[in-house]
């Protein structure tokens, strides 16, 4: 079984005790994270294509370290001219261990309540309406801009 996953804004073919090495997480050493970001999953028999994810799927995988890439040399010559640049460049790496591959992953979501919708009794009895309060209001006060007029010389 594998999964075709996005992570850190790169996608990965990830199976279970796979190593892979993706752009630096912000998370230590040692912890365990779940990617939900599941594109494709393939268990031998059927395949399962995502829309553009597969919903319930993810992927467990433990950081192992934190290391940098192989060096790469950047440089820059212009001939005839006596120009020439010498830059190094070392990526940030987090290797991960692939732990296992959900299809129908137990994954809990949080939700974000509104704090700009407001239930107020109106004077009617009967109904109840909403109103919507923004952060942002206008005042109904145009803003008045003085133009100071130059007398002309002569």
């Amino acid at each position: 079984m594998y999964a075709i996953v996005e992570i850190a804004g790169q996608q990965f073919k990830a199976s279970k005790n796979d190593k892979l090495f993706v752009h630096r997480l912000s998370e230590k050493e040692g912890v365990k994270v779940s990617f939900d970001n599941v594109l494709l999953i393939d268990d031998g028999k059927k395949v399962k294509i995502g829309d553009p994810k597969v919903s319930g799927a993810s992927v467990k995988a433990k950081i192992l370290k934190h290391c940098k890439g192989d060096k790469i040399i950047v440089f820059k010559k212009k001939r005839r001219k006596g120009y020439r640049v010498k830059n190094g460049h070392r990526q940030f790496f987090t290797e991960l261990l692939i732990e296992s591959v959900l299809e129908k992953g137990d994954t809990k979501k949080v939700e974000v309540k509104s704090n700009r919708v407001k239930e107020v009794k109106s004077d009617s009895k009967d109904l109840k309406s909403k109103k919507v309060i923004s952060k942002n209001t206008v005042s109904s006060k145009p803003k008045v801009i003085s133009k100071k007029k130059s007398a002309k010389k002569k």
